[in-house]
């Protein structure tokens, strides 16, 4: 199994350790000619949203990976990556991919000082730690075109910060900045 990890920006590196912890090989996108490489799951990091979503487009790598989701490559995303995910972005007219129906805030929590730790369930998964840097949240999920809607797998403080919908595993947080691997370990699931 290899596992593309997008990285132009943000916390890729640290979830390419956290994936060879477990034993799977990574590949990072960086440039359009990554795309042609064969891999079985793509991993959108932590960052600026804003910068990688210009980026994508700036080096042709942004449809070309829209595509690849839309086809139902499975995606794990956290942070950045939820926001890249989103249909719709509280107070923001850009969007990015649009492949997840739902409705994400940025910077919800404030800026750096509004970064925390937490222990919360994740559905499915079970109790994980959860460090959020200037995270978003998901403000509502909507029904797609075909009747589905995101699953919400975690909620804290009365906040969505964690879905599933289709091949896309969407965080709030940075699993990759914690010891415990369940996320990552419940994303190679959805692979294998």
């Amino acid at each position: 199994m290899t596992i593309a990890v997008l990285a132009l920006q943000g916390a890729f590196i640290e979830h390419e350790q956290m994936l060879q912890k477990l034993g799977v090989h990574t590949i990072e996108l960086r440039q359009a000619s990554d795309l042609q490489k064969d891999f079985d799951g793509i991993i959108l990091p932590g960052g600026e949203s804003t910068v990688q979503g210009k980026l994508l487009h700036d080096l042709n790598m942004f449809e070309p990976l829209k595509e690849k989701i839309q086809s139902g490559m499975p995606v794990l995303a956290t942070c950045a990556g939820m926001i890249l995910l989103a249909s719709d972005i509280a107070e923001q007219d850009e969007t990015y991919f649009e492949t997840i129906p739902m409705t994400v805030k940025r910077n919800a929590y404030g800026r750096q000082l509004g970064s925390f730790h937490t222990n919360a369930e994740a559905s499915g998964i079970g109790e994980i730690p959860m460090t959020f840097i200037r995270a978003p949240y998901v403000e509502s999920v909507h029904t797609d075109t075909s009747g589905n809607t995101p699953e919400i797998l975690s909620i804290v403080e009365d906040r969505i910060v964690g879905v599933k919908y289709k091949n896309q595993m969407a965080f709030a947080f940075h699993p990759e900045l914690d010891q415990d691997t369940q996320i990552h370990e419940a994303f190679l699931g959805m692979i294998r």
